[in-house]
């Protein structure tokens, strides 16, 4: 089991950036394939970005090219997000989310029911 904590999550202004952060614990954070989540108010979560096992396989949702970028520190049992450019519209719940795979696995995975762990979530509000 691997326990996953968000944090970085707060209130910008459109164009800033903001960097999350998703720690885990519990078994070795290198055998999970992880990914960024995120749901708005009223609407459905829907993946941000998506990373494999060793970080060298990544997706990025069509809204998120170019602004988001995703990676890993399998050393440090962290992933994160690096949002730059941020619109009224990113303003939502962040999740992070991992799915046990196959060392050495170059998945990635970018739907929900993939993942079988999850954190509590960060809030990311940007104002206009």
């Amino acid at each position: 089991q691997v326990q996953l904590v968000e944090s970085g999550g707060g209130l910008v202004q459109a164009g800033d950036s903001l960097r999350l952060s998703c720690a885990a614990s519990g078994r070795t954070f290198s055998s999970y394939a992880m990914g960024w989540f995120r749901q708005a108010p009223g609407k459905e979560r829907e993946v941000v970005a998506a990373i494999s096992w060793s970080g060298g396989s990544t997706y990025y949702a069509d809204s998120e090219k170019g602004r988001f970028t995703i990676s890993r520190d399998n050393a440090k049992n962290t992933m994160y997000l690096q949002m730059n450019s941020l619109k009224p519209d990113d303003t939502a719940v962040y999740y992070c989310a991992a799915r046990d795979v196959s060392s050495y696995s170059t998945a990635y995975y970018y739907r929900i029911y993939e993942y079988n762990h999850w954190g509590q979530g960060t809030q990311v509000t940007v104002s206009s």
